[in-house]
Formats: structure tokens, sequence, C-alpha cells
């Protein structure tokens, strides 16, 4: 498999095609502009159309993604778009960090420094990481996928294929969202060429199998009593995208307003910003996230992948147990995730820590507290 140095360049055509749609936009009708109350808001929505269309320079935010080292490869048929940044430190150790949905690549533009030299921000050049961050199959540069079956669990094997293309026989992994998964697979399939893997999300499709008889802890119970009931209030983004997304993707590939729409309610709702988005993340970079959607032109494949994993779920045997040490750390504005006796019954958990702010967008909101903990992790298994 060759590599390729990769440099972000959407045609003119396409940002002048946006341009157009936006010009286009046909707004609805709402009971309160202001409220979030039964989706988007609608003053928001207008807001941040408003700076895509008049403010938002994406050839900016192009060149400077573009300072970061990207690369492609084939691997599985597919060309995988991803990040390769060697660390600085007496030996830095190989990391894949894997995004999710609604995110990207670029999720990581703030942590990377931190985990690549340490030393230049204040830790120690021994913590230092060779970091390889790539985009998820049918999101950002990566190419779709052109038939069923990648979900998590091969993506897992596309990863493994890349980090041995680049030299790392063993390697930690790190991830949220659908990247938790992910890493978990990667534990799962290749325990002798994990390190360890650390998380700062654990899905509710993580299920180990409970002896005969057995039941759930009383804090179990209720963690699946959580889920149920933010399942009933939150979920329905997650039941589209696992049974039906192609309905969804002819609307989302077609409207661009309604990509920002579909992806920007998360943000708020996901993210330790007490309903005020823009404290916590700009509109540039909420932005630049949803532009990377829109250009790649995948929407289809993007949200296929919560049906992929639907259809493939992390169930565990009754006795399995994962090999590589895990660590998670839980942000207090993250989704429902269960309790460390949960994730005990497969594996084994040698951190985990209860983080002071962020959210479901850990590496973009609290990246230093996130890069603190995940040095601390892999400090002991170096």
């Amino acid at each position: 498999m060759g590599i390729s140095p990769f440099r972000i360049n959407v045609p003119d055509e396409d940002i002048s095609d946006l341009k157009l749609r936006l010009a286009r936009t046909r707004w609805p009708n709402t009971l309160d502009a202001a409220s979030w109350e039964d989706g988007t808001s609608l003053a928001f929505l207008q807001k941040l159309v408003h700076q895509w269309s008049h403010r938002f320079d994406w050839r900016a935010e192009e060149a400077r993604l573009n300072q970061l080292p990207h690369f492609k490869t084939e691997i599985a048929g597919l060309d995988i778009h991803f990040i390769h940044k060697r660390g600085t430190g007496p030996a830095p150790m190989p990391l894949v960090l894997t995004h999710g949905w609604p995110g990207s690549f670029t999720e990581f533009e703030r942590i990377i420094p931190l985990l690549t030299d340490p030393g230049a921000h204040g830790g120690d050049p021994a913590d230092a990481f060779d970091v390889v961050v790539p985009s998820l199959p049918g999101y950002g540069f990566s190419s779709a996928p052109l038939k069923a079956g990648t979900g998590s669990r091969a993506i897992a094997g596309i990863w493994h294929d890349l980090m041995t293309t680049l030299g790392y026989r063993r390697f930690g992994a790190q991830g949220g969202d659908i990247g938790a998964g992910v890493s978990t697979w990667l534990a799962r399939l290749y325990p002798a060429d994990l390190i360890g893997v650390h998380l700062n999300y654990v899905s509710a499709g993580f299920r180990p199998t409970l002896s005969p008889g057995e039941e759930p802890t009383q804090e179990e119970s209720a963690y699946q009593q959580r889920v149920l009931a933010w399942s009933a209030l939150e979920g329905a983004y997650s039941a589209l995208h696992a049974t039906k997304p192609q309905t969804l993707a002819f609307a989302l590939t077609d409207s661009p307003v309604g990509l920002a729409a579909w992806i920007a309610e998360k943000f708020r709702a996901w993210s330790d910003c007490n309903g005020d988005l823009e404290s916590i993340i700009s509109l540039d970079t909420l932005l630049t996230d949803i532009s990377i959607y829109w250009f790649s032109g995948n929407l289809d494949s993007a949200l296929r992948l919560y049906k992929e994993n639907r259809l493939d779920p992390l169930v565990f045997d009754f006795g399995e147990r994962l090999a590589p040490s895990f660590g998670i750390a839980h942000f207090p504005k993250e989704l429902p995730i269960p309790p460390q006796s949960w994730v005990e019954r497969v594996a084994d958990v040698t951190r985990w820590s209860e983080m002071p702010a962020g959210g479901h967008f850990a590496a973009l909101e609290q990246p230093q507290l996130l890069a603190e903990e995940i040095r601390a992790f892999f400090r002991p298994l170096r």
C-alpha cells in the first residue's frame, strides 16, 4: 500500500454552488425563533447561515488545516485520509485517534500538538506520541464504502492495516463516540498489538453478557434506565441513522442549511456550553466541520455507519475479556455512559477519571484536560 501526501483543495465550483444554495434558502415557520425546544433554533441557524454566506472563509480554514501533515493510502479498496504527526521526545508512542459523528478529524486539531510535543506545552517530553488521525470511511476526505458491511469492526481492521503500514507493530488507541467503538474493536480483534485503549465515551452498544440468572447491579440498572430515558427524548436522530439513513441523506445532501441544522443541534446539546454554544465552540469552528461534511458529498455513508453498527453490535460473550488495559475519562456533560463496573465485566480498567468540565466533544472542548488524561493513562504502559 502506497502512502501519498494530500492537500485539501475543494474545487471553486463546489464553493460557488454552496453559496448559491445558501442564498436560496427557504426558511420554515416556528413558534419561537429563539427556542431550541423543538430542535435547532431558527434565530441561531439564521445567524449561522449568515456567517457561512458572508463572513466564513473556507479557503482560510483550508490553508490552516493544510499546515497539518495530511496523507492518503488505499486500504480494503478505500482511499483513507489521515493526519500523521510524529512526536518530539525520547521515545514517542504511536497512537491512533478516532473521531465520530457529527465530528471529523478537525476535532483533534488543538490536541495534536499537546500529544506530539508535550514538552513545548508544559508537559514531559517522555510522554510524547506519534499521532495518527484517520477520517472514518465516508467521512471527511476518506472515500465511501461501495457495499454494505463497513462498520466499526471493519474499520478497526482498516486502522490496524494503516498502523502496520506506517511501521507501528504495537500502538495505543483513543476515541469518543463512534471512535470509542472502533478503539474497543481494535482491542478485541488485535489484543497483542494494542498497548492500551483510552476512551472518553462508552456507547450503549457496549454490552457484556451476564451469566444465566445474573442481574445487573443497582447502579448498572440505573444506567440502563438513563439510556432509555435519554433515547426517548434525544435519540430520534440515532434511530433514523440506524434504520433508514438513505431517506435522511436525500435532504442533507441537497440542503446545506438542513445539514447545518442537523449538526448544530447536536453540538449545542452535547457540549458543556450551558445553552450558549459560542461560549465553547466558535461559529467558524462549527462551520468548518459542517463544510467538510457538505464538500465530502458522502452523507449517505456517514449516516449509514450507524446502521452497520446496529447490525454488528459490540456485544461480548459471557466470560470474554479484553487483554489491553483501558482508561476512561468521563466528562460531566457527556451522553449517558455505563458505570465502571459495567466496563470492568469485560475490560481491565486501570484509570477512570471524573473530569471537571467538558462534554461529548472533549478533544475540541477541553483539549488540555483530555491530553493530560491520555498522557497519564499511557505513562505506565510505555
